[in-house]
């Protein structure tokens, strides 16, 4: 086909996307007409796209327009005449991203400007792998992946890769060796993301440097608002952390990365200027220790910059690409187990971090048949090495496994809390490891990092492959999102990087806003990353004795509902010994039961802040979980077709917020209606 006629099958996929919402406003028969054409016009376009392997570009090599496999994401990737890179996004016709800028500056050259588009190659992406970490536990992964070869005003080479699948695009920056240069360093990131006017964002800020308690933010610790204006400033002037939700017209972008390791920095978006511009870390992060610029080595290549579409939440919701992109960066001899663990510190604070009070807590992990016990802070001082070696044995002897909390370090923080200046050093890492294998010791809880430098990342890998040679999975805390760590990294599982648990102990606020963050993190950081919250709490006062501090808001059911609706294959939930005698049974019942990994993950229903309907199978059981953060109730009418003419059990509140469990059957066409009461919740599984 020649380009004429591509040009013009889209320059008419455009006019329909316009003419299809003045028809969705004013019906009449003109529009009627038009829409049908439309169709069928959409259905050529793309079936030329699938044919030529979604690559389409134009007669001067200047504009390449790649699409996903079903046609419908379509990406122009086009160099201007002042050689400046552009892309553009389109999802069924619509404009979801507009023109926005690409492109590097090296201290080998600046690959920003001056830029000429020189060829591209095309070609078929089609694998599968497993996921056992996250939201399912086999991806088939289908993508148009287009190479973009540039020169530069001096004559060197950059690449630029996109895959494009059907609701995901992720992109990269590559170079190779030239000029006699075999590293590199990247000063800056032209990388834009221009949205449409109008469009409102569900964004949380990048906090200063060496803020909050002991100097160790960032933590990826702040809060979030929902369907704000895009001009509105950060709350610190210092742009928005990974993941980042739009609510275009009436579509949805999700923004973040992927495959960030020891080769490049974590990075973060700007504050809007006409758009949004990658950024990269502040140089006050970690006390100033190491570069804000990343340095690799040639040839190399950026981590990759992640978009996922969608005209509902579903593609948000369900999406992988965070893992479709990357590969596994070390092969593993280890088993790892996953599971459900106790966790004293979240209740009874450090107080509890002693040798009898933790033989109670390896006392409830088995009798809730839970393979773990977390042992937080401060156990080198308050039980020791040399006593470590009894508790372990303790709890193998009950059936329960132990993790260890350690500080990331004890330099770029004011931390005091034991076992500090340990994981920050290969030597002495190494050396804990091997006492902690000795033992026999599961996994680690690494705390309060406060950076996003090429230095820390380099950290987090060093720790985990560290760990993995000593047969520990690791768990982080006070830390950076997770970019594709899952699928990376064999013994990670799981990572903070949210205002989890802990702060609904610390303020009475954070309890009454616990159902509108619980409604945000399915859509936002949970989508993107395993989230080790820590909740689930049946206390209904969040103190030790069931009798002080906070008061929790959300009903019963509600917690239960947040055990599937938050993904970590390892939970700590937030369960304390006294809940074996004073919370009702059919709650332990279901906390006994509930599983932490999943085969599969269905969004069913939900906006942002106000309710979430999630649905996840492990083997054969699928698990509905619903939650309610606004003030009224609200009824639901589901179709769940993988529960149809099925006997289901169901938990839901009763009109005085108490816990009820009941049998009934669904309707064989899936069809089921449900009322979750306001900071209620419903499970039905």
């Amino acid at each position: 086909m020649n380009m004429n006629k591509k040009s013009f099958l889209m320059a008419a996929l455009m006019l329909c996307s316009v003419l299809s919402v003045e028809s969705g406003v004013r019906s009449n028969g003109m529009c009627s007409v038009l829409s049908e054409e439309c169709d069928v016009m959409s259905e050529r376009l793309s079936s030329v796209m699938n044919e030529e392997s979604g690559m389409m570009s134009d007669e001067n090599g200047n504009d390449v327009v790649i699409a996903g496999p079903d046609g419908r994401l379509m990406i122009t990737v086009l160099c201007d005449r002042h050689g400046d890179i552009f892309y553009t996004l389109l999802y069924n016709g619509r404009q979801m991203m507009e023109r926005s800028k690409l492109g590097i500056e090296t201290s080998m050259g600046d690959f920003s400007r001056g830029m000429k588009l020189v060829g591209h190659e095309v070609s078929v992406i089609n694998e599968e792998y497993p996921l056992l970490k996250s939201k399912t536990s086999r991806v088939s992964y289908k993508a148009n992946e287009l190479v973009c070869h540039f020169l530069n005003a001096k004559g060197m080479k950059m690449d630029i890769t996109f895959r494009v699948a059907d609701n995901d695009v992720a992109f990269r920056y590559s170079l190779p060796r030239q000029d006699g240069k075999t590293s590199v360093t990247v000063k800056a990131e032209s990388t834009g993301f221009r949205f449409p006017e109008n469009t409102t964002t569900f964004l949380t800020p990048q906090s200063d440097a060496m803020i909050g308690w002991k100097r160790t933010k960032p933590s990826y610790e702040e809060v979030y608002k929902p369907d704000a204006p895009m001009d509105v400033r950060s709350q610190y002037g210092h742009g928005y952390t990974f993941p980042c939700l739009f609510h275009v017209g009436d579509g949805w972008v999700l923004v973040s990365e992927t495959g960030v390791d020891s080769r490049y920095c974590a990075s973060r978006l700007s504050d809007y200027a006409d758009g949004y511009t990658l950024a990269f870390p502040m140089a006050e992060e970690n006390n100033g220790l190491g570069s804000v610029e990343p340095a690799f080595a040639l040839p190399g290549a950026t981590p990759w910059r992640t978009i996922t579409v969608g005209e509902t939440l579903k593609p948000i919701v369900e999406t992988t690409v965070p893992w479709d992109v990357v590969e596994p960066r070390y092969e593993s001899r280890n088993s790892y187990k996953f599971g459900r663990g106790t966790w004293s510190w979240i209740l009874w604070q450090d107080n509890s971090i002693n040798y009898d009070d933790q033989v109670r807590y390896v006392d409830l992990a088995a009798a809730m048949g839970y393979e773990y016990v977390l042992v937080d802070n401060w156990w080198d001082t308050n039980i020791g090495h040399d006593r470590m070696k009894q508790l372990v044995d303790y709890a193998r002897g009950k059936g329960v496994d132990v993790f260890l909390w350690y500080s990331s370090s004890g330099y770029w923080n004011d931390i005091e809390q034991g076992p500090i200046n340990r994981m920050d050093n290969a030597i002495v890492r190494k050396r804990e490891m091997r006492w902690m294998q000795s033992l026999g010791v599961k996994g680690i809880k690494v705390d309060f990092f406060g950076g996003d430098k090429q230095e820390t990342m380099r950290l987090y890998e060093e720790i985990l492959s560290d760990a993995d040679d000593h047969g520990l999975m690791v768990i982080f805390h006070g830390c950076t999102l997770p970019r594709g760590w899952e699928r990376m990294y064999p013994n990670y599982v799981g990572s903070e990087a949210v205002l989890a648990s802990e702060n609904l102990v610390f303020s009475q606020g954070s309890c009454d806003a616990e159902a509108f963050n619980a409604c945000l993190h399915p859509f936002i950081r949970n989508a993107v990353g395993c989230m080790e919250f820590g909740g689930t709490f049946l206390n209904k006062r969040l103190n030790r004795g069931n009798d002080g501090g906070t008061v929790r808001r959300t009903t019963d059911v509600f917690e239960l509902a947040t055990a599937v609706l938050f993904q970590n294959p390892i939970q700590n939930f937030a369960l304390a010994p006294n809940n074996l005698t004073d919370a009702p049974q059919m709650c332990l019942d279901f906390m006994r039961s509930v599983p932490t990994t999943w085969d599969e993950t269905r969004f069913i229903d939900g906006y942002p802040g106000k309710y979430v309907v999630l649905a996840r199978r492990h083997g054969d059981a699928w698990y509905v979980a619903a939650v309610n953060a606004t003030d009224k109730p609200l009824k639901l009418s589901l179709t769940l077709p993988m529960m149809g003419g099925k006997e289901v059990t169901v938990y839901s509140d009763n009109k005085n917020r108490e816990p009820q469990r009941r049998q009934q059957r669904i309707k064989a066409d899936g069809k089921v209606q449900i009322t979750v009461l306001p900071q209620g919740g419903n499970v039905i599984m």
